[in-house]
């Protein structure tokens, strides 16, 4: 069988193939549902020709990707990736959703053949954007694919996808959306009723609406959709909730959502089995298609260990002079500045506030690197996702009320795909001031706490920001950085020199002995630092001859020996945090010591304990007493 260009025609005997092997597939869906008792086989069903249509002629011809954005179906991938060899079509239909196998119930990266793993609807979208933007950075003619479910438009995600392909032109990006009209509950028109064609366009998206079950229309909709230049392309699948099982097709007719992730039993299936038998004949095309005509095949995925070494030049870091005034964000941007100008993999991702998270200085000397995003940081950090796994290392950044709490999900769904994106924000804390409590993210940390793939870090000042940045961006894995946004000097030797100076080198989760004591132990981040060792001034002054050990803690995931040793000396610990203690570093010192029964004379925890309005930086740290004053009152408390 000849293989069709895309600007020729399908053959009868391509229809006939293509046919039987979407009926093959069709028979492991419903197959591999009532086996495990659970899964989407309704859109899998709805799905299957396009998918069947696309892999056999095109992915499996090309190496192209596709990201599923419904990840739901992941029973009409899994089988054709059993049909294709990809896969074992036993071990699909036998343990699918089963414990120990990589079939999970939504698609994931740990099958060969899917480039990223989906499930929270949106993610998945916007993911596909961004591995079509790395393919025009890097000048390929590659197209990618994705789909979407139609429901699924409904998320603000996709509507911040939308606009972001069509400002960057992305005519590489080939989407389609399974437009079954039914979703988890009911049909789309009760649920939710949108014009998706209508709201694609308005996008300025090109928009090809087609019979989804088709393959001569749908190929003819490809051959179209491979001819537009200036924009994405959405195709419109007129489709049907559980086409082509007996059992299945009539509700999604009816636009019942029946089917939608309900699974059929053994009894049920048996009769649609029969009747979906495929022919020697049909089987002998499959056959002689998986023997002759695949020409690529996907490679195992790639899961570099965290904290790995990346291969990339980090420069000669920055030395901030002990006079210097400045904050951790400028820092931030002139660090990757200098990344940049010695990396052409580097990129910098902004949601509309490149002047105040400092990505400016990257957009002035290399604006075609500098990825502005929009008001949108959902779709920000699933682009930034994309991007890192087609060989760029994204720095992606917004304030960090925003990059927590708004794009969590998106960052999980990162984290999960094991990504390698830099996550790095800025006006975090009270030190964001007057912007008042909606943006004084007191609770950022905390959220990436059960990220397993994801690393925190906060940087002492603007000279530890300079290594810390350089670090991040030369080994493998998910960071989030928080700084805050006002000025503060620079951390000094006892000698008055930095600190943090050309002898320096961070490793991850390392604890830096700023000031030795031995009465107690002082253990603080960020900004924090700074007004624990003005505290130290004022009761020297005040002729307190109390001995405070002061330790910079720049991650709240990992503590070293250098804070464990101080504590076991000391027994006296005080944390200090621009941040809330229920799951900052007061938090989670608390936890690691009682675990690893580490005993303590007295524990006491300073930090921001409950929203605070508008004020200046230094009215409000006084006020929740984490100034240098408050601090010195507390040391003398303990004694």
């Amino acid at each position: 069988m000849k293989i069709p260009a895309i600007n020729e025609s399908l053959s009868s005997e391509n229809i006939n193939f293509l046919q039987a092997f979407s009926q093959s597939c069709r028979r492991s869906i419903i197959e591999m549902t009532a086996n495990a008792q659970s899964g989407h086989p309704g859109g899998s069903l709805s799905s299957i020709d396009y998918l069947s249509l696309i892999y056999t002629f095109i992915l499996s011809q090309t190496g192209e990707k596709i990201i599923i954005s419904n990840g739901h179906i992941s029973p009409a991938v899994y089988s054709i990736l059993g049909e294709l060899g990809y896969a074992d079509k036993n071990d699909v239909i036998k343990n699918f959703r089963k414990i120990g196998s990589i079939f999970e119930g939504h698609v994931t990266r740990l099958v060969p053949g899917i480039w990223y793993g989906t499930g929270p609807l949106g993610s998945g979208i916007s993911a596909a954007a961004g591995f079509a933007l790395a393919e025009k950075l890097k000048n390929s003619k590659q197209k990618i694919f994705a789909t979407l479910g139609d429901g699924e438009t409904q998320e603000g995600q996709v509507y911040e996808m939308m606009n972001f392909a069509t400002h960057y032109k992305l005519n590489n990006l080939i989407a389609f959306i399974d437009y079954n009209q039914v979703q988890l509950t009911s049909s789309l028109e009760e649920i939710m009723n949108l014009d998706i064609k209508k709201l694609f366009e308005a996008a300025k998206w090109q928009v090809i609406e087609v019979d989804a079950h088709d393959f001569s229309k749908m190929w003819r909709a490809l051959k179209q959709a491979h001819k537009v230049n200036n924009k994405p392309v959405m195709i419109l699948g007129n489709s049907i909730m559980g086409k082509g099982v007996p059992s299945m097709e009539q509700d999604g007719l009816e636009r019942k959502a029946t089917w939608h992730g309900k699974a059929p039993s053994q009894e049920q299936i048996q009769q649609d089995l029969q009747v979906m038998t495929l022919t020697e004949e049909q089987l002998d095309l499959i056959k002689n298609f998986q023997t002759n005509a695949i020409k690529w095949h996907p490679q195992n995925p790639d899961f570099p260990e965290n904290l790995s070494k990346i291969n990339i030049n980090s420069g000669e870091p920055i030395l901030y002079e002990a006079s210097t005034l400045t904050d951790c964000r400028t820092a931030y941007g002139k660090a990757l500045l200098d990344l940049a100008r010695l990396n052409p993999n580097i990129l910098a991702l902004a949601a509309d506030l490149e002047g105040s998270v400092m990505t400016k200085f990257v957009n002035e000397e290399f604006p075609d690197r500098h990825i502005e995003c929009g008001i949108a940081e959902q779709n920000m950090l699933s682009v930034s996702g994309g991007l890192s796994l087609n060989g760029f290392i994204p720095f992606c950044s917004t304030f960090g009320a925003f990059m927590t709490s708004r794009a969590k999900d998106q960052a999980r769904v990162n984290d999960i795909n094991r990504t390698n994106v830099k996550m790095v924000a800025t006006h975090c804390g009270l030190s964001v001031g007057e912007d008042g409590p909606t943006h004084q993210a007191i609770d950022d940390m905390g959220s990436f706490l059960g990220l397993f793939n994801t690393m925190v870090i906060e940087p002492a000042d603007p000279n530890q920001t300079d290594r810390i940045i350089r670090y991040i961006a030369s080994h493998y894995g998910n960071f989030y950085v928080r700084m805050g946004r006002h000025k503060f000097p620079i951390i000094t030797k006892v000698d008055g020199q930095p600190f943090y100076d050309q002898s320096y080198v961070y490793e991850y989760g390392k604890c830096d002995l700023i000031r030795k004591g031995h009465d107690l132990t002082i253990a603080a981040s960020g900004a924090m630092i700074y007004e624990a060792l003005k505290a130290t001034e004022i009761l020297a002054k005040n002729q307190s001859n109390l001995s405070v050990e002061i330790i910079a803690v720049s991650s709240i995931k990992h503590f070293d020996e250098t804070l464990i040793n101080s504590i076991k000396k000391t027994k006296k610990v005080l944390t200090i945090e621009d941040h809330n203690t229920l799951s900052g570093l007061g938090g989670q010192l608390a936890r690691h010591l009682t675990l690893e029964n580490i005993q303590t004379n007295k524990f006491s925890m300073s930090g921001v304990e409950k929203y605070q309005l508008s004020g200046k930086v230094n009215e409000l740290y006084h006020k929740v007493g984490i100034d240098a004053e408050s601090i010195a009152e507390k040391i003398s408390s303990f004694f």
